[in-house]
């Protein structure tokens, strides 16, 4: 299945989203074993999303974009930073696109988008993300979009029969 890119859009989400948000979340769970959660595990309800999309209409390091085919959410991607002084500088990146959509360029466009909004900010100087060890196709786009890898976590996940190593992964801008 081929998406064009053009019929899509990209845009910061809005706290009326909150329940979309979490059923987007609630569905790719089961569509991949490489999310932290599985399907239906979301951990925040619809609420709680809200509140935290209006905590990030506060903060100039933190913000989710949503990728959207008409009303629809195809993919999210999410910068977060610590408000302690500290760490305020570093972005934790997250990212997730819909199965039937990957393999188009979409992951990548939703990289760039939050790679540019972080760059823009005029807070966050390097981002970070941590990925399963054994996701090649999740790491060989960090890496071309210039993430350098950091540090391996051993056994970080569990699926119930297995234990997964994670990659730490950073970006400096």
């Amino acid at each position: 299945m081929t998406k064009r890119i053009e019929e899509l859009a990209i845009r910061h989400a809005r706290p009326e989203d909150g329940a979309d948000i979490v059923e987007f979340y609630n569905e790719v769970g089961g569509e991949t074993d490489y999310l932290s959660f599985g399907q239906g595990e979301y951990p925040q309800t619809a609420d709680e999303v809200v509140r935290s999309i209006e905590g990030m209409a506060n903060s100039s390091g933190s913000c989710m974009l949503l990728m959207m085919e008409g009303e629809r959410i195809i993919g999210i991607g999410t910068i977060h930073s610590s408000p302690k002084f500290r760490f305020k500088h570093v972005g934790v990146l997250g990212i997730v696109i819909r199965l039937s959509h990957c393999g188009n360029g979409l992951g990548r466009q939703l990289m760039n988008a939050l790679i540019d909004w972080s760059k823009g900010n005029g807070l966050t100087k390097k981002i970070t993300l941590v990925t399963r060890a054994d996701n090649d196709r999740a790491i060989a786009l960090y890496e071309k979009l210039g993430f350098q890898q950091e540090g391996i976590f051993r056994q970080e996940s569990f699926d119930g029969e297995r234990y997964y190593d994670s990659l730490s992964m950073a970006l400096f801008l």
